[in-house]
């Protein structure tokens, strides 16, 4: 059985063992070393708790704070896009070729569903899923890299509008990384 099935529960049980053992450990040993196994007792348990506030946690739902931590993370992975000319370039090369761009696209998502779902760095759940099938978290993640690659690259002027599909290819490659920056940026903090 997957030890996450059982949620926190496990990681408190687990540490009620390890604060046992510690306990035997410490009757076992002279006045001196009594100290030393103190002292390991509380780097144990500050470290477990310190690890267990980032990774190990059920990732549910999709709220605002998701939001932002997912904007921030499309925001800090698409800078270099923006400022890069090679993003213009391969948009313009996609534009040739609209398999590409669905292509593009695809990779992206199914990038950012192995990121959250399949890659194991947090335990992501999907609750109540949009008309029962799109999980939020996914729709939210790649709704605020898209919008966030489309108004950065538009605001900087590194996308004319006039060409719109010209403009779509460009901003879909600068989406690629966004999506993977939000991605990990909502999962990362484990909120």
């Amino acid at each position: 059985m997957d030890s996450r099935a059982n949620g926190s529960r496990d990681d408190r049980s687990t540490l009620a063992d390890l604060a046992q053992q510690f306990d035997r450990l410490e009757s076992t040993v002279d006045d001196e070393a009594r100290e030393q196994v103190r002292e390991a007792r509380a780097i144990a348990m500050e470290a477990s708790q310190t690890t267990a506030s980032v990774f190990g946690n059920t990732i549910k739902g999709f709220d605002r704070a998701d939001a932002a931590e997912a904007f921030v993370g499309a925001i800090i992975f698409g800078i270099p896009m923006f400022v890069e000319s090679g993003t213009l370039e391969a948009g313009a090369f996609i534009a040739t070729h609209p398999s590409y761009l669905l292509a593009t696209i695809g990779i992206a998502i199914s990038i950012v569903i192995g990121l959250l779902y399949v890659a194991d760095i947090q335990d992501v759940r999907i609750t109540n899923p949009i008309l029962g099938v799109f999980p939020r978290r996914l729709v939210g993640v790649v709704a605020i890299s898209f919008g966030a690659a489309v108004l950065m690259m538009s605001a900087w002027g590194r996308v004319s509008w006039d060409d719109s599909w010209l403009a779509l290819c460009q901003v879909s490659v600068a989406f690629v990384p966004m999506a993977i920056g939000a991605a990990l940026g909502d999962i990362l903090p484990g909120s």
